[in-house]
């Protein structure tokens, strides 16, 4: 199965941000004709073509908004995709830090507990160990 000029447009928006490799799964998995295939068809048009290849706000920005919403709706698997993104976009540590702390009054401290440990791990994974232990690894949780 082929994509059309928008589905190629919000690959393009993705692998930018990502790299090619992260692109060309999402391209498999959007073209597989298998379970999911059609989510991710609509995560490469929607999400990648048409919310974050608009113009308007900055890459950087963008990470900010979405990183949020993820905090509050405690999706942690997902949380820890966007923020591999959001460091791509721009995204220091530190700014990742202050939107936890940003995070704090409205949805309270065990959805940061949460959020704070999938950072954490994201960074990690990345190589960029903030020297920082999880709760659960200091014994809190």
């Amino acid at each position: 199965m082929s994509l059309d000029e928008k589905s190629e447009r919000g690959l393009a928006v993705i692998g930018g941000m990502m790299g090619p490799k992260f692109s060309d799964a999402l391209r498999a998995a959007a073209t597989s004709g298998k379970f999911g295939s059609a989510i991710s068809q609509m995560a490469v048009n929607y999400a990648f073509a048409d919310a974050w290849g608009r113009d308007g706000l900055e890459k950087k920005q963008r990470s900010l908004v979405v990183i949020g919403i993820l905090i509050a709706q405690r999706q942690t698997a997902e949380l820890k995709n966007h923020v591999k993104i959001g460091v791509a976009n721009g995204l220091s540590v530190r700014e990742l830090e202050e939107v936890l702390i940003q995070s704090v009054p409205y949805v309270g401290f065990p959805c940061i507990a949460s959020a704070t440990t999938a950072v954490i791990e994201a960074l990690r994974e990345i190589g960029m160990d903030p020297n920082v232990q999880t709760s659960e690894e200091r014994g809190l949780l």
